[in-house]
């Protein structure tokens, strides 16, 4: 499924679902991919909503985030993935619950992408390559890992993510990262995260 579409991440996005992943090192995390598909051949992400550190095998009900859904439909926005992170920093391994809940999206969204995010594997300076794989559905209707057959059609919209990501994680901005676990424990905590980039 998909033929030869290209996915591409917004840099806001891309370093949310990164920092969130930075923030929990020892848990798995989880969340939504926000955008749209652009011209028939490009998914488009935009953001990246977390939502969970904990009980990965669930995500908020649209009946539990009625504000991310008015906001981003507002946009012409919706769910286009899923991302993951593995609870083990060098686990590249794509998990039952990530197939589950991406098989999820997926009926909903039949070129859905399905992120996972390989922070052991950043490293200062490192080139325009996202520090993750993309996984999407194949013609069998198996998750496939997008560039295994040699083509690339994954990348970050800003050429200089890399460079933005590691100046965030030089000051710790993981830390002011909010997934719904956290606001579940604290509702002034906006999981939507308006303020991260300001």
């Amino acid at each position: 499924m998909g033929g030869e579409l290209r996915y591409e991440i917004g840099q806001n996005a891309y370093i949310k679902l990164v920092l969130h992943a930075l923030k929990h090192k020892t848990a798995a995390v989880n969340g939504v991919l926000l955008g749209r598909l652009s011209g028939g051949d490009a998914v488009e992400i935009a953001d990246a909503v977390p939502s969970f550190h904990s009980h990965l095998g669930l995500l908020p009900s649209p009946r539990d985030r009625p504000s991310s859904e008015e906001y981003y439909g507002a946009q012409g926005m919706y769910i286009v993935g899923y991302f993951h992170a593995n609870e083990r920093f060098n686990d590249f391994e794509l998990s039952n619950v990530a197939r589950n809940i991406g098989d999820h999206v997926h009926r909903y969204f039949p070129q859905a992408a399905l992120i996972l995010v390989e922070t052991g594997s950043f490293t200062k300076g490192e080139g325009q390559e996202p520090v993750m794989q993309l996984y999407t559905k194949d013609s069998s209707k198996s998750w496939k890992l997008v560039g295994s057959d040699g083509g690339s059609r994954f990348s970050t919209k800003e050429p200089s993510a890399n460079v933005v990501l590691w100046d965030y994680i030089s000051t710790q901005k993981w830390q002011d990262v909010v997934d719904f676990d956290d606001h579940l424990d604290d509702i002034s905590k906006d999981w939507l995260n308006p303020e991260l980039f300001k």
